[in-house]
This record gives structure tokens, sequence and C-alpha cells, in this order.
């Protein structure tokens, strides 16, 4: 679930500036912030009657979040706490036992790495769970089991971000990844929810390597019924830059692009890559405002690699974890969280639209542990 603040134009400006009282959350001023993609906000709009529409700040609105998880986002939590099953188990079989020993650290620390959790995020968990047990005094397992949901969660808190849309119209999206990542189905969906919720969206079909992906984004355009910029076999990054312009000049919220899927040590596709992003910029010199970076979460350690090497090339501001409903163990956005700590916008579950969510640090490390 989602939620976007649409901007409108700026209303006349007063005679004079008058200091105006914050209001409650319940009383939402008419000036609201820009779209951002929180679960708080996603969760709190239903009760405050569905989106809210106001000029775009940069700041996103703080909304409460109600004490009761929402059934959709339930819904949503359920896939994603079965499709991480395997390694909850193998993590929670270790506090079956009846003391904290050498052996149970051990077992877990074993349990960890299985997890993908890589070597650094392991040591300072292990780290982290044996200074609070000796200052807590705590003896039984299932208690310490309570003390790592807690450690995870604070870990994760830095890839807890919204993605806010609306600070510059048009918000140019740079979307990258490897090819087999689910780079643009994941910006189908993305495109989806944006148009329900009455942003005006243009896609540009910048993987022009593969004719494949031109057509499935052409799909998902029509699909959505937005419009897209597609030349066949024309250079990437001109088509990034038409359709840059073309945002501008037809005052399109968000101007999505898919580049070309490539690995990180194909150095001369990774320098086309830093060509797009200097080519947008002649475009629009602020752009691109996000620079995502699609990752399929089965591949494990080789995740935190592509993040090193796409972030060093184009300096990445969100990541979209994808395919956690099968073999991924999950543990992977610990080794981020401590190696390359990038915000994870979205994390999905499937393909369908709806399991596509905003990441929520306390959420993942309950189900990694559930």
């Amino acid at each position: 679930m989602f939620s976007f603040f649409k901007k409108k134009s700026p209303p006349p400006p007063a005679a004079a500036p008058v200091a105006a009282p914050v209001a409650a959350p319940a009383e939402l001023p008419s000036a609201a912030p820009a779209a951002a993609f929180s679960a708080a906000s996603a969760a709190a709009s239903p009760a405050l009657g569905g989106s809210l529409i106001g000029s775009a700040l940069v700041t996103p609105i703080d909304i409460p979040v109600p004490s009761a998880t929402p059934p959709e986002r339930q819904k949503w939590l359920d896939k994603l706490k079965a499709g991480l099953g395997k390694t909850a188990s193998n993590i929670s079989g270790v506090f079956v036992g009846a003391q904290i020993d050498e052996a149970l650290y051990e077992d877990l620390e074993g349990a960890l790495l299985m997890s993908d959790a890589g070597v650094p995020a392991t040591e300072y968990v292990l780290k982290e769970l044996r200074r609070k047990v000796k200052d807590s005094g705590i003896t039984h397992p299932v208690a310490l089991k309570n003390v790592l949901t807690a450690t995870l969660t604070e870990m994760l808190q830095p890839l807890q971000k919204p993605l806010v849309i609306g600070a510059q119209t048009p918000t140019v999206i740079m979307v990258a990844g490897v090819n087999g990542a689910g780079k643009t189905t994941s910006i189908g969906k993305l495109t989806k929810h944006l148009a329900d919720s009455q942003a005006t969206v243009l896609l540009a079909a910048a993987d022009t390597f593969r004719a494949a992906a031109r057509e499935q984004l052409t799909v998902w355009a029509d699909r959505n019924t937005v419009e897209i910029i597609s030349q066949d076999g024309a250079d990437p990054a001109a088509v990034s830059f038409d359709a840059v312009s073309a945002g501008k000049a037809r005052g399109k919220d968000v101007v999505l692009i898919d580049t070309a899927g490539r690995l990180p040590t194909q150095l001369h596709l990774m320098e086309e890559l830093k060509k797009i992003k200097r080519v947008i910029q002649k475009a629009d010199g602020t752009a691109p405002h996000e620079v995502l970076l699609v990752i399929d979460g089965n591949t494990g350690q080789n995740a935190v690699t592509q993040v090193k090497a796409f972030d060093d090339a184009l300096g990445l501001t969100g990541l979209i974890i994808t395919k956690l409903d099968g073999t991924a163990k999950g543990g992977v956005l610990a080794a981020i969280a401590r190696e390359r700590p990038i915000p994870v916008y979205f994390i999905g579950v499937g393909e369908k639209l709806d399991e596509l969510e905003t990441f929520n640090a306390r959420e993942f490390a309950q189900a990694l542990l559930a």
C-alpha cells in the first residue's frame, strides 16, 4: 500500500508572512508535503480519507502509525514471512535450548552466515548480543531471541527511508540493475502505484540493448495508461535526454528511466550508465533526483558487491530488493546495512502488483526470526 501527495500550484503569496501554528496530525494543513512512500503514511491514509493533496515540500509529513496493522499490510507481511520461512526456522532453532552458552553463540553464528548476513554483520550482531546479555543478566534463550530482534531492527533502521516524490517537477528516477533482477517489472509496479494515486508518469525505455525490455516496458505503459518515450535502436542516453525534456515540457510529476541491465564487472557498460546520468543532467541540472538499484534477493553476498559497484559508479540513493519469496535468505539486508547502508525503498515478494511494498526495519527483523 502506498500514499502519494500530488502537487498543486502554490497559492498566491499573502501580503505579509504570518507564522502558522503546527496542526495536529488528524488536522492536516492545506499545504501537504511531497509524495512520500512510507509505511507510516500508507497505513494512516485510509483513516484520513485517502490521498492528501497539497503543495510539495522536501520533508514528508509525519503521520502516526495506527497500533493495528491494516489487513492489506498484514496480508503482505504474511507473504514475506512465508518467503523467509526457511531462514527464520534455521535461526529460531538456535534458541530451543535451556541456557545461553558458547554452543548457542556458535550455532547462531553459523545460522546468520547461512542467511547471507555476511561476516561483518554477523560479528557485529554477536558482539552486541554478548554485551547486552552481560549488561542485562538475561539467562534464557527466548529472551536472547528478543534481544536479537531488537539488535537486527537497530541495524536495519538506517535502511528505512521514504521515497519522496514531488520536491522537483518532474522527479527524475533512474533505475539500474543486472539482467534478471526484476528491474523492468519493478518499474511497472512502481508506475502502477504512482498512476493510481493520480501522479502523472512518463516512462523512458532506455534499455535499448535488449529489444524485449522495450517491448516489456511498452506493455506496462499501456496497462497503466501512461506515456512512454521509446526509440528502436536509439542511443540510451539520447532516449533519457528526450524523456526528461518531454517530462518537463508536458508537466509530468515523474519520469522513470529504465536503463540497460549489466554486471558491475562489465566496465565499458558501467561507463555507459555514467554517460546516461551525465546526459540527464544536461536536460535538467538537478536530475536524476533518485538513482535506484534493483537487486535480486537470491544473489546472496553478490548483492553487496553489486551495491558497492553501482554506488561507486552512479551514487545510489535507494534500493529495491526483489524475489524474497523463494530461496532468498534475506540476511543480505543486514550485510548491506553494515557495509553500504543505502536506503531500501521497496522489497518484493512476488510478481503481482500488490507484492511490492515499503521496507520497515522491525517488520523485516521479525519476519527473519519468526
